[in-house]
């Protein structure tokens, strides 16, 4: 079956949850499964600390390791996961250079006792090749570093060729990536680097290489000779170098698993643009790798891309190690050179994965917030034991071997569980102290109230017995609710208004003797009133009262008392018409009507311009077909036309 190690970048470590097969149980576990991985490497995770919960860091039979970005959030990001019956790493670390510390301790990765090191680190005169310094190289969480008997796992996310700006610090950290696996090789080490590195090899492995080479009026020589390109063929064996080699870098150290593999496969790629649809077309690049070193080259039995499995805008890559693997010459199992000395014998586990002795201080087990815990499945499940014969089986050598081995690789962790100890009792004792404080707290129960009087009730608003009692209604259910004139507050407003020209009406009979026509003719004749409008005009009290005390009642103007004619005709133009405002209402909702496209007569798709200049911001229609393998528009087939219409000039 072999050991199977997959690579995928995510671009947001629950984005593939989304997606199927991965939405319908939404785990982790769940998801390794389908992968059918031991190894997993995700890229791009974009959280944070803050960000880690226990469905992430608690998964039932793996172990984690994060790279986590220092100061940008939602940026960049790494993650290993172990799966713990098949592989165990002996050494953990975070970082590239070497100049970040472990957990819980002040002295770098670089100054710890040899024997705790990976090693492998750039030297100062590597370091200052870089234009940029190590410990900004190591500030985004970009790469994590295992090391398991058999090699030394890399796992990376090289910085991706967005603009000038950021070019020093990619040349920079693809420089200190090759003095590093370069230092290791020459100590004797094998080591299997994987990752997004953000370069396409060679032209067969982009589709719009051609296109991109007019574009920058590039050569095939000059395309594949760009400085991070040159720089990674470098590392290949058989990758393209024209000229004379770079100096400290005569010899090609890794290998092309995929690759080799698949040597004339066209369209594999790993990655595509999701804002052009590029995947159905498959118009991508393959930038996602899987390599090892040449002393490994006899070690895999398959590696492929998994373009298939959707969930991000790159797709998994994988390769897989036999079960017997020959290291200088002598043939031996997989799985014994995967663990520490004396977890695996002949194939066969000779005692299991301890959750509390067998973690390095990098693993995400061991941080405060999630150590000593257990994600809730764990608890109702149970383990067998093994056997006797075989807990017994270790020889007194491998015994010995291990032993010694634990107690010099495991230091870290033996510190790291003391401190979490203390700061538990610290907190403890603080406890107690705090309870203890209270003298009336000492011996005391809590007790339950006498009686249920005794409980405070909320005091309400008193209630008027002259106000009317509101009538219950389910309220607006839809927005056609918004354009039904209310029947309760039309009658009101109406009968307000009819209240206040009677009263002007008995008023000038009063005075002058002159009687207006009656309300009552004039609401027969007419519909009722505009509620807003007729609200509005309605004065807080009448012009009359403020003179009845004087004898003298002033007679209103002539423009304050309208002939009925008139007024008739005002009310009659503040009246909305519902079905009217509908239709505007619609008008404005309403999506307009897509043009079609010319080459396949389908409705078009809107979308906005992102470029800067001048027409950033402006929308635009354009043909809803994803693009082509050629990565352009096509005239007469089945991949995206030349549709293209901007939506201020589209009238239909």
């Amino acid at each position: 079956m072999g050991l199977r190690i997959t690579t995928w970048n995510v671009n947001g470590i629950r984005n593939p949850f989304g997606y199927q097969p991965w939405r319908d149980k939404r785990s982790f576990a769940a998801m390794f499964d389908i992968l059918e991985a031991d190894i997993v490497v995700f890229q791009e995770t974009k959280i944070q600390r803050k960000d880690l919960s226990d469905d992430m860091v608690l998964v039932s039979g793996w172990d984690c390791y994060f790279s986590l970005p220092r100061h940008k959030k939602g940026y960049s990001g790494v993650v290993i996961y172990t799966r713990q019956s098949v592989c165990a790493p002996i050494r953990a670390e975070e970082g590239i250079t070497g100049i970040l510390c472990p957990p819980n301790s002040s002295t770098s990765f670089t100054n710890l006792p040899e024997e705790q090191q990976i090693g492998g680190y750039p030297t100062p005169a590597q370091l200052a090749v870089s234009t940029v310094d190590a410990p900004t190289l190591d500030s985004e969480g970009r790469c994590v570093v295992l090391e398991f008997p058999a090699f030394v796992l890399i796992g990376v996310y090289s910085p991706a060729n967005r603009d000038e700006t950021r070019d020093d610090f990619r040349l920079g950290f693809l420089e200190v990536l090759d003095a590093r696996i370069r230092n290791l090789v020459a100590k004797g080490k094998r080591v299997f680097l994987t990752g997004d590195l953000n370069i396409s090899r060679e032209e067969i492995d982009a589709a719009n290489a051609e296109a991109s080479m007019r574009k920058q009026g590039l050569t095939g020589l000059e395309f594949v000779s760009t400085p991070a390109r040159r720089l990674f063929n470098h590392l290949l064996e058989g990758g393209k170098v024209f000229g004379e080699r770079d100096e400290g870098r005569k010899f090609p150290v890794l290998w092309d698993i995929c690759r080799a593999f698949h040597p004339d496969r066209q369209g594999m790629f790993t990655c595509w643009e999701q804002k052009i649809n590029a995947r159905p077309g498959n118009c991508g690049a393959r930038i996602d790798y899987v390599l090892c070193s040449l002393a490994m080259k006899d070690w895999f039995s398959d590696s492929n891309i998994q373009e298939g499995l959707l969930g991000s805008d790159h797709c998994p890559v994988y390769a897989v190690i036999k079960d017997a693997i020959f290291i200088d010459g002598v043939e031996r199992d997989l799985w014994d050179v995967m663990n520490p000395p004396g977890m695996f014998l002949g194939g066969k586990r000779q005692r299991e994965y301890s959750a509390t002795s067998d973690p390095l201080p990098s693993s995400g087990k061991l941080i405060p917030e999630f150590f000593g815990r257990r994600n809730i499945r764990d608890m109702f499940a149970r383990k067998p034991s093994l056997p006797q014969s075989q807990s017994s089986g270790i020889s007194s050598k491998d015994a010995e071997v291990s032993g010694i081995t634990a107690a010099s690789q495991r230091s870290l962790t033996s510190e790291m569980l003391c401190a979490n100890n203390k700061i538990a009792e610290e907190s403890s004792d603080s406890t107690v102290t705090e309870s203890t404080s209270s003298p009336s707290a000492v011996g005391k129960k809590r007790s339950a109230p006498a009686t249920t009087s005794s409980k405070a009730t909320k005091r309400g608003k008193p209630v008027s017995a002259t106000v009317a009692p509101l009538v219950s209604g389910k309220g607006q259910q839809s927005l056609k609710g918004f354009f039904k004139p209310s029947a309760t507050l039309n009658s009101s407003v109406a009968t307000a208004f009819q209240s206040r020209r009677m009263s002007q009406t008995s008023l000038n009979d009063d005075t002058d003797g002159r009687a207006l026509r009656p309300v009552a003719d004039l609401a027969e004749t007419h519909p009722a009133p505009d509620i807003r409008t007729e609200a509005a005009s309605l004065d807080p009290a009448p012009q009359i009262s403020r003179n009845v005390g004087t004898g003298h009642i002033p007679q209103e103007p002539p423009s304050a008392n309208p002939s009925p004619n008139r007024a008739a005709i005002q009310i009659q133009e503040n009246v909305h018409d519902p079905v009217e405002s509908k239709e505007s209402w619609s008008k404005l909702f309403t999506k307009p009507v897509a043009p079609r496209c010319e080459g396949h007569d389908e409705p078009c798709i809107s979308l906005l311009t992102k470029k800067p200049g001048m027409n950033l911001g402006r929308s635009f229609w354009m043909c809803p077909r994803p693009l082509g393998p050629s990565g352009a528009k096509e005239k007469n087939t089945q991949w995206r036309c030349q549709t293209f219409i901007w939506c201020s000039d589209w009238n239909p």
